[in-house]
């Protein structure tokens, strides 16, 4: 039976397997990072309400929000690296730089 704890090391870890297998693309390796970070933080809230440490939670909630302000950005690069070089693949990013 798996608890939620436990569930969530598998999301971290099915996260981590897939940014290692999937680097290639750029929206791949962000849903990836994405991924962990939604484990790390739904760790996080499991184990401030497992020590009933209410203060905690807020604080994931806020790292949760900046997570997502985080990842409207690197969407928001991947739709211009997407539209000008016409692929995600991450070898098109050293074009980026002059």
């Amino acid at each position: 039976m798996l608890t939620p704890l436990h569930l969530t090391a598998l999301n971290f870890a099915l996260g981590c397997l897939g940014l290692v297998l999937n680097r290639a693309h750029l929206l791949s390796a962000l849903l990836c990072l994405e991924l962990l970070l939604v484990s790390l933080f739904s760790g996080l809230a499991l184990w401030s309400s497992a020590t009933a440490n209410p203060s905690f939670s807020s604080t994931v909630m806020i790292l949760l929000a900046l997570s997502a302000c985080e990842a409207s950005a690197g969407l928001g690069l991947l739709v211009s690296i997407s539209r000008t070089h016409g692929s995600d693949l991450v070898r098109s990013l050293n074009l980026l730089q002059s």
